[in-house]
């Protein structure tokens, strides 16, 4: 019995994306994989002892022991906080009428009293 373990180190940008499939030892660290995949040869941009990873779409410590069929993504840092893109689209929606200047939710649309009578 062998005492390697198949795993995938992925990284991409909009225009190139590379997968890269290994053997490596049980045990290995996500940090190790990172180094053995090469990945860093086709993007130097990347940082390995800094880089936010995970296995599968959740989120990892570069520390995390790796199992068989793992998939190791390495994340690019964001470009602009989620929160603050919401507030600013929340403000915006606010100041064209699409959004409640008090509670920030849909505005109810105004009925008039014969359209409440024909609701009874």
């Amino acid at each position: 019995m062998s005492n390697q373990i198949n795993v995938e180190v992925v990284y991409g940008l909009p225009e190139n994306q590379v997968l890269l499939a290994l053997k490596v030892e049980q045990g290995c660290s996500i940090l190790e994989a990172i180094y053995q995949s090469g990945i860093v040869q086709h993007f130097p941009e990347i940082e390995p002892e800094k880089a936010s990873v995970g296995i599968f779409s959740r989120a990892a410590k570069l520390t995390q022991e790796l199992r068989d069929g793992d998939r190791v993504e390495i994340y690019r840092p964001l470009i602009a906080d989620p929160k603050e893109l919401r507030k600013i689209r929340a403000e915006r929606a606010k100041a064209e009428g699409r959004a409640s200047k008090v509670t920030g939710g849909r505005p109810k649309a105004k009925s008039t009293d014969s359209e409440n009578q024909k609701a009874r």
